[in-house]
């Protein structure tokens, strides 16, 4: 094994006791949460190793960055998630290779991924990104769309051809009443995918927690946490 190999061995181990023990904790199993790694800055080379590891499911959020990974990668058998802020002018490269789109926060952005979708003759989940920083009717510093317009992109999601209604995603937000509350903004998150669940019951996704704060995420109910300092470590030299 490779040092890069056992270094990702160690951190991959280390994450897993911690989403094992949040599981216990919050009296769930620990088949109820998917990790999903990001991988974003490091090479195609640990996305290999990840997968020889065991690692199903991986994370990208610059179109530029994951095209060329996941047409490396395209012999492996992984679910790619983009989970950035998506330009529409990328819609038709993320298309070619995600899954899933976590980040769908406008109606202009379903329009374009379903028209993509259907020319690749491609099913894609979505999330509907919401943003607990944003005020009615605005985006959220990250991303996202304002509570109050959930079910209006999660019904349009649902009726566009070639798309799919996983549920929802969020990142803890910088600013405004949930900033540094992790666990009481996954918790409003819930509360939001139950209600969704009531007029769309196939939409069970919950994404929410990173590395920080993966275990208020557990507690709160989510079904994916994304992680990608925890298990890839600080890459130095960027930015």
């Amino acid at each position: 094994m490779t040092d890069r190999k056992a270094q990702l061995a160690a951190n991959l181990a280390q994450v897993e006791e911690r989403i094992t023990s949040a599981c216990a904790a919050a009296g769930r199993s620990r088949e109820d949460v998917t990790l999903i790694v990001v991988t974003k800055t490091y090479p195609a080379s640990d996305v290999r190793m990840l997968h020889e590891l065991g690692v199903r499911h991986v994370a990208e959020n610059r179109d530029q960055d994951a095209a060329p990974k996941a047409t490396a990668c395209a012999d492996l058998s992984l679910t790619w998630h983009f989970v950035g802020q998506l330009q529409t002018n990328k819609v038709r490269s993320v298309t070619s290779y995600a899954d899933v789109v976590q980040s769908v926060d406008r109606i202009k952005l379903v329009t374009a991924l379903s028209a993509a979708a259907v020319r690749a003759e491609r099913e894609l989940g979505c999330l509907v990104q919401v943003a607990l920083d944003a005020e009615s009717g605005e985006r959220g510093e990250r991303g996202g769309v304002a509570p109050d317009g959930i079910e209006e992109l999660a019904a349009a999601v649902d009726a566009a051809e070639g798309l799919r209604l996983d549920g929802l995603m969020t990142v803890a937000p910088l600013a405004g009443p949930f900033a540094g509350r992790q666990r009481a903004a996954f918790d409003r998150l819930m509360e939001f995918a139950t209600r969704l669940r009531v007029g769309h019951p196939a939409a069970t996704m919950v994404s929410a927690g990173m590395s920080a704060d993966l275990e208020d995420a557990v507690a709160a109910g989510a079904t994916h946490v994304r992680v990608g300092t925890a298990v890839l470590g600080v890459r130095p030299g960027l930015g």
